[in-house]
Order: C-alpha cells, then sequence, then structure tokens
C-alpha cells in the first residue's frame, strides 16, 4: 500500500510495518558523527542507543506481540560482538560499584553473557549463575515462576543450585541481567534470592527499557531497589514515518 491512492487522497498506513533482519546488529558501537540512521525520531529499521561515553549502539525495533502499532528496541547479548559485550558489561560494572555488593547473581539467559564479566570488573573472582534448567540435585523450594516480555508463555521456573544458595546467605548481592523492561523476571528473582536469605545492594542492567518496572521493583518497605544501566531505551508507538517513545511506558 502506497501513502496515496489512485485518487491523489492520503491512504491510512498499514497496521504492519517490516523490521529489519538482525544478521548486522549488535556489532558495533559507533562515534555520533558515523550513525547511518536518525538519532531522533522517527525511527524506521533501528534505535540509536547513547551509551555513557557519547558513542551510540544500534539495536533494532520489533514488535510487542498482539500489538501491531507498538514495538521495542531488541538485544541479544548472545547474537552481540565480544567487543559490544565487553564494553556494555565495562560501563555496567562502573555503574554498579556504589552498591557495594558482596557477590554478584547472573539471570539467564542472556543477562549470563554479562554476569561473569560485571563481576570481574568488580573484583570478584566468581559469580553465582541462576538457571531454568533443573538438576536432578535441585530443591523445589529453592524455583519461583517466571515469566517476562518476550517470553510470555507460562511453564518457566527459576532455580539456584543448593550448594550455591549458601553462598547468597546474609550478603549484599548485585544481580546482573541483559535488560529490564516489565520486571517480571526481575521480580521472581527478587522472590528466590529472599527465599535465599540474601540482601539485594543492586541491580545492573545492559538495557533499561520504558518505565514499567518501577512499579515491581520495589523492597519489603515498597522502597526502590537501587537499579543502574549502561543505557537506556523507550517502548514505542507508530506515528507518521515510522516509531517515536511512547511516553509514561
Amino acid at each position: 500500500m502506497t501513502a496515496t491512492d489512485v485518487q491523489g487522497e492520503h491512504a491510512p498506513e498499514p497496521d504492519f510495518l517490516p523490521f529489519d533482519a538482525t544478521t548486522g546488529y549488535w556489532q558495533e558501537i559507533v562515534a555520533a558523527d558515523a550513525l547511518t540512521i536518525p538519532a531522533e525520531p522517527p525511527y524506521s529499521g533501528g534505535y540509536p542507543a547513547r551509551l555513557p561515553d557519547g558513542r551510540y549502539l544500534v539495536l533494532p525495533l520489533r514488535g510487542v506481540p498482539a500489538d501491531p502499532r507498538r514495538c521495542v528496541a531488541s538485544l541479544i547479548a548472545n547474537h552481540a560482538s565480544l567487543d559490544v559485550v565487553e564494553t556494555l558489561a565495562g560501563f555496567m560494572a562502573e555503574r554498579a560499584r556504589a552498591f557495594g555488593a558482596e557477590i554478584v547473581v547472573g539471570l539467564p539467559t542472556l543477562g549470563l553473557a554479562f554476569a561473569p564479566l560485571v563481576a570481574r570488573g568488580l573484583g570478584f573472582s566468581r559469580y553465582v549463575p541462576f538457571g531454568y534448567s533443573r538438576k536432578y540435585w535441585y530443591d523445589e523450594s529453592l524455583a519461583v515462576p517466571v515469566r517476562s516480555l518476550t517470553t510470555p508463555d507460562a511453564g518457566k521456573l527459576l532455580y539456584v543450585d543448593p550448594n550455591l544458595a549458601d553462598m547468597l546467605r546474609g550478603r549484599r548481592v548485585l544481580v546482573v541481567d541483559d535488560a529490564v523492561s516489565t520486571g517480571q523476571t526481575m521480580a521472581s528473582a527478587l522472590t528466590l534470592l529472599q527465599r535465599c536469605q540474601a540482601q539485594v545492594a543492586g541491580i545492573v542492567v545492559a538495557m533499561c527499557q520504558g518505565e514499567r518496572w518501577r512499579t515491581r521493583l520495589v523492597d519489603a518497605e515498597g522502597a526502590p531497589i537501587p537499579l543502574a544501566c549502561a543505557f537506556e531505551s523507550p517502548r514505542m508507538q507508530r506515528v507518521a514515518g515510522g516509531w517515536a517513545p511512547e511516553a509514561g511506558v
């Protein structure tokens, strides 16, 4: 469908806009003068995420399930170049340093690409991985249900190995993941850490997406849990010419 019909009148834009293949995304960080897409909305194929040093990581856009008029920027860490992952982990470690954590917990699946690098950046020699795969010696009391924006189906459980759970008891924990959007996955991780009797010093992610996570990620008294990120990306809605940030979400 074109922007005008045969009579020359303005026709409505299609409900579906095609998204780029992701093969070439997440492979390099570029200076502002090397951007090949507009730095300001409306965006079309990608979103230029600004990093703390002023450079950009261009992220592909992906539709929100069952809502063709909304989309989000995507970061798939295990598809990214090693240089990109290491750079983002460096920003994450630097921003999380003020939390004063004693140990790092990494969340599956993509948070495990960053957790060991963040742990090393903070001077630790190991970290504790949570996982979705149940080993036969695991304890069901150390498992919680989890779902997320990108994996909405129910039925998945988040586990911690009982042999590692004791390492968390009474310690200040830094939780590492690739992104936070709705906060559902992270809230499940906080519940599991509570069962391990850990103290959450803070959360660090590569990407903060929108604002919905803020209402979920609070402590027992309702106070916000400290959270840092390498960069932010908005949730977006259809506008003339592409996509633009959706306010308040």
